[in-house]
């Protein structure tokens, strides 16, 4: 006799095995969630990123063709497509949450936050300083292994170390790719714009606390990337308080990006003190209930 129970179990280990073989044969593209979807537009933005900065501001330098209005043009274009790879990245979180994400969603939002806020934001680096007069190649060249590097380690202790909810550790890697490119298009000494931009990247590895853009937070981050891209674009086409508008825009990211650590830290060492004075009343009022 064959026991029921055990035919059940084999007819269920057999519809499991099934279920998993055509899986395995399903089409990648009906795999893919919608979160994966704007994480692959994510990556598209850093890619195009990346061929704007070569084609409208690297091959024009060097082959002597370099044109103010379209190597602008281009800058601005590069800088609007990291800040559209961040709405990506932003979203896709969002939808993730909301809906679902494929088990590949982790793996492709690390791979393409490689991209568009580590590899585009360094080449970024490394081209101005190619391009820029005044400044060294070699050492732009070292920045932009520092920030690619910096990106790298950060989103690999971020798959790797499991935090507190609502908090990163150091700088996201958003945040940071576009807090370099600000201090680029700033267009000050060469020294200030390496030390600030190594700044950065120090701060992308750091065990400082960020919170994690939900809720209002994130409202007010869509906001400002997409008044960033209107100060890009008035800047590309030159129109009137253009210049103004992108350089106070530049210096409010940069600001941003020093003053955040310093109200994390601040709220850190508050947050010490506090526990070590409960921790002190806690025990004088043990104390005072001994005998």
């Amino acid at each position: 006799m064959i026991d029921p129970d055990t035919r059940a179990a084999d007819w269920v280990a057999d519809g499991d095995a099934e279920e998993a073989e055509e899986a395995e044969e399903m089409p990648l593209s009906l795999r893919l969630s919608i979160a994966d979807a704007l994480t692959l537009g994510n990556a598209t933005c850093g890619f195009m990123a990346v061929y704007f900065t070569t084609t409208g501001i690297l091959i024009p330098h060097l082959t002597g063709s370099a044109e103010t209005g379209m190597a602008r043009n281009s800058a601005a274009t590069a800088v609007i497509l990291m800040l559209a790879a961040a709405i990506f990245d932003l979203f896709d979180g969002i939808v993730a949450r909301k809906l679902r994400s494929s088990p590949m969603g982790a793996e492709l939002d690390n791979l393409s936050d490689l991209i568009s806020f580590g590899l585009a934001p360094a080449y970024f680096v490394l081209v101005y300083g190619m391009v820029t007069p005044g400044a060294q190649q070699k050492v732009s060249a070292v920045a932009a292994i520092v920030v690619l590097l910096a990106v790298v380690l950060r989103l690999a202790r971020f798959s790797c170390v499991t935090l507190k909810d609502g908090m990163f550790q150091g700088m996201p890697s958003p945040f940071g790719a576009l807090t370099v490119v600000s201090i680029v298009l700033l267009e000050l000494p060469f020294i200030p714009t390496l030390l600030a931009i190594i700044g950065v990247a120090w701060l992308m590895v750091s065990r400082v606390e960020y919170p994690k853009p939900r809720g209002v937070l994130a409202v007010a981050m869509l906001a400002w990337i997409v008044g960033a891209m209107g100060m890009l674009a008035a800047w590309a086409f030159d129109a009137p308080g253009g210049q103004f508008l992108l350089q106070a825009g530049c210096a409010l990211q940069v600001v941003m990006g020093a003053v955040i650590p310093l109200f994390a830290t601040a709220r850190r060492v508050n947050t010490f003190r506090g526990n070590r004075r409960e921790s002190r009343e806690a025990r004088q009022a043990q104390a005072a209930q001994l005998p």
